[in-house]
């Protein structure tokens, strides 16, 4: 009885000793990333060019197609060991001429707002569209009215985001479908247009871009559609509460071609021990055309590429192969995370973790997983490891788009969560710009990623250890 009891004494010293062992080596190399990541970091620099020799990032623009120049030659610059194009078919949709609209009150009285596209729309007449305006505040609302108050109107949704969310994604989630889905709901009730109040906490003039769709909807019986900036919108609803009979005019310009050929970029550092199990980090390359995609999604593009530069400086040779993959076509289309998806089962490869940033690149916060119990025990006991760095977001939910089509049982997805507060101030609006990103803010994103990566490929996920114990 002795002998055992001294045997499970050792055993526990044991484990402690092993485990203090790993998280002093894990603590060790976490630090030597953040240190790389802010004292010799190059996301920066590569979100400079993006945005300021590049610009807007629009799927199957001339744009787009010299981003995948660029990130693929600066892919190559770093030795990755395998750096390729993998061909995706994307929309094109162009905006045209700037858009022009006015608020009428009367003959001859008149008042310009701010308004641009949504994207994915049709064109107005060349001539423009004026027409009396019914304001409603939900998809629903169109039944409750019926097409005797709608037909030859333009409907104005006007459903702002919900300011008392803290969580401003799950605001924004709770008014998109205005903005998505609006015009095809529309067109039912014999509307002429729509115009959607811009998703955006903050009071200004940035109208704000998006997807939109017309569903099945027959391409002779679509009707335009464009979003309004806050403070258009507030004044719009407060002239209609005055006078009903006020008119609505708009003019824009956009669209659509055929599909054409387009690329995600992929850069590999293959496996020690596991070279045929893949981790992949990635972003969106393609962005809206309104600024120059610095947050959404220039911050995730470069911070994970920034990801295998910091393997790669600091000597990290990771156990599975690490795989950045920037994705085309997030915007209007997912073409290129289904393409990936797509292309990996048909390939037969294993993926166990994918990580994606795509929130912008302000202050990072933590990480939303999408992942079972048992993997999100272990991600909970690494919390210490984060402290220092104050990341303390560690929650079950959603991770990323593009990342999506992958999932498969087992897998544990993630993405990385920065303080969101500013996020919809810039998000598909003209501001979204390399002003607007702060370097510091961005370096730390990029050295959380990759220290939550180094994890994940080091002590692997649970579902991951069975199989290789087995």
């Amino acid at each position: 009885m002795k002998r055992k009891i001294i045997t499970l004494m050792f055993v526990f010293v044991a484990g402690l000793l092993q485990a203090q062992t790993s998280f002093k080596k894990d603590s060790t190399l976490i630090k030597s990333i953040y240190n790389t990541a802010l004292l010799n970091g190059k996301s920066y620099d590569w979100l400079a060019h993006l945005s300021n020799e590049i610009g807007g990032r629009l799927s199957g623009s001339l744009n787009a197609e010299k981003a995948v120049v660029y990130t693929q030659e600066e892919l190559e610059i770093l030795g990755l060991d395998k750096v390729w194009l993998q061909p995706v078919m994307v929309p094109k949709w162009t905006r045209g001429q700037k858009e022009y609209a006015f608020i009428e009150t009367g003959p001859g009285q008149t008042s310009t707002t701010d308004i641009c596209a949504l994207g994915g729309s049709i064109a107005t007449p060349p001539s423009g569209i004026k027409a009396q305006v019914i304001e409603v505040t939900s998809l629903d609302q169109l039944a409750t009215l019926g097409k005797e108050k709608i037909e030859g109107k333009i409907v104005f949704y006007n459903r702002p985001m919900q300011a008392d969310l803290i969580n401003t994604f799950a605001a924004y989630g709770g008014c998109v479908d205005q903005r998505y889905a609006g015009a095809m709901e529309a067109v039912k009730y014999g509307a002429v247009a729509v115009v959607v109040r811009s998703m955006n906490l903050r009071a200004d003039d940035l109208p704000h871009t998006g997807a939109m769709s017309y569903g099945d909807t027959p391409a002779d019986q679509r009707i335009p559609a464009c979003a309004i900036s806050t403070n258009g919108a507030d004044y719009l609803s407060s002239a209609l509460k005055i006078l009903p009979s006020l008119y609505f005019y708009f003019k824009q310009n956009c669209r659509t071609f055929d599909d054409v050929l387009s690329h995600n970029v992929i850069g590999e550092i293959t496996g020690s021990q596991f070279p045929d199990r893949y981790m992949v980090v990635g972003g969106h390359l393609d962005s809206w055309d309104l600024g120059d995609g610095s947050h959404d999604d220039g911050a995730g593009v470069v911070q994970s590429m920034e990801v295998l530069r910091l393997f790669k400086e600091i000597g990290y040779k990771p156990k599975h192969s690490i795989r950045v993959v920037l994705f085309m076509n997030e915007e209007n289309g997912l073409r290129g995370g289904k393409k990936y998806a797509e292309e990996a089962r048909l390939k037969k490869e294993t993926h166990v973790f994918a990580l994606e940033s795509d929130a912008g690149g302000f202050t990072p916060r933590g990480f939303s997983f999408d992942l079972d119990e048992e993997n999100f025990k272990q991600v909970e006991s690494w919390k210490p490891l984060f402290k220092p760095y104050l990341i303390h977001y560690f929650e079950r939910g959603g991770s990323g788009a593009d990342i999506g089509p992958l999932k498969e049982e087992g897998m544990v997805l993630a993405g990385l969560r920065p303080d969101s507060q500013r996020y919809f101030d810039h998000h598909h609006a003209a501001n979204d710009t390399f002003d607007a990103v702060n370097k510091r803010e961005l370096e730390l994103g990029g050295a959380a990623m990759a220290s939550l990566i180094y994890l994940f490929d080091t002590h692997g996920t649970t579902s991951e250890m069975t199989v290789i114990k087995k």
